[in-house]
């Protein structure tokens, strides 16, 4: 069980990165047609879509992926507490 515990905490953290990524290399001109840069696209539009479909931009800034990372947060505590650990 630990194994198991460790593996998805794990999977959880390495996700938070591709987000974290995303969203900075947003804030940069970066070549979208990079191979890494439509990795990260691809692995994190999925969860960043409908928060962004949500929640109106204010004032030029996204919030969107504030709440992202707090439901991200949530998921990850659920779904290692019903590991059990």
């Amino acid at each position: 069980m630990p194994m198991l515990y460790g593996l998805v905490d794990k999977g959880f953290t390495i996700y938070g990165y591709m987000l974290l990524a995303r969203i900075v290399i947003s804030w940069f001109n970066v070549d979208y047609r990079q191979p890494w840069v439509q990795l990260l696209v691809r692995v994190t539009d999925p969860f960043l879509q409908p928060f962004r479909a949500l929640i109106p931009v204010f004032g030029g800034i996204d919030f969107s992926p504030i709440v992202a990372f707090f439901v991200l947060s949530m998921i990850k505590r659920l779904v290692l507490t019903l590991i059990g650990y």
